[in-house]
């Protein structure tokens, strides 16, 4: 029998650094947990912010803990709403991307890059990684099978690290492309 993962969809979010978050929110203030995620660690926040793009705004949940640099995630259909062109990267890969406004209810950040739609990705351990027969970075594809939709995923990189718990992640555009409602399984396919 195949081996399987766990596929989660991933909807826009922003992550912000610290400064960041005390012009967007105050000074001193520290992010709120609602809900922890899948990866450990990780966290969905009460707090969010506007981002603001040449056409539209969106209102996106920060995701916790804070990191090094802000960076917004987005699908490419919501790229396109707000008028941002919204480069394919990994995550933390922003560097040449383009920008946009983050509004809060303390202050407004102008960022001159930061906006991605995150290249699809496999979160494993080493012992993951060493089961599926993969190393950090390896591009694989993955087969989801659903009703009437189902969809071969490729260019998957495989992202190893003893902080990770085993699980793929696609965005919104992707998970309605393969009919996928709610967390299901995957296949990978080297």
């Amino acid at each position: 029998m195949a081996k399987t993962i766990l596929v989660e969809t991933s909807a826009r979010h922003v992550h912000v650094s610290q400064a960041d978050l005390e012009t967007l929110f105050g000074k001193g203030y520290q992010l709120t947990n609602k809900k922890d995620l899948s990866q450990p660690g990780q966290y969905a926040c009460v707090e969010k912010v506007t981002v603001v793009g040449a056409k539209g705004e969106q209102k996106m949940s920060i995701l916790g803990p804070t990191r090094n640099a802000t960076q917004v995630e987005v699908s490419l259909t919501d790229a396109r709403a707000l008028g941002i062109k919204a480069l394919v990267r990994e995550s933390g890969d922003i560097e040449g991307t383009s920008g946009c406004k983050l509004v809060g209810p303390a202050g407004e950040v102008e960022l001159s890059c930061g906006v991605i739609a995150a290249k699809r990705h496999i979160h494993m351990t080493p012992a993951d990684a060493q089961e599926f027969g993969v190393k950090d970075k390896d591009v694989v594809s993955v087969k989801v099978t659903t009703d009437e939709r189902s969809l071969t995923f490729g260019d998957v990189v495989c992202r190893v690290s003893d902080s990770y718990a085993l699980a793929m992640h696609i965005d919104t555009d992707e998970s309605n492309a393969a009919g996928i409602a709610g967390p299901c399984q995957g296949e990978i396919i080297k």
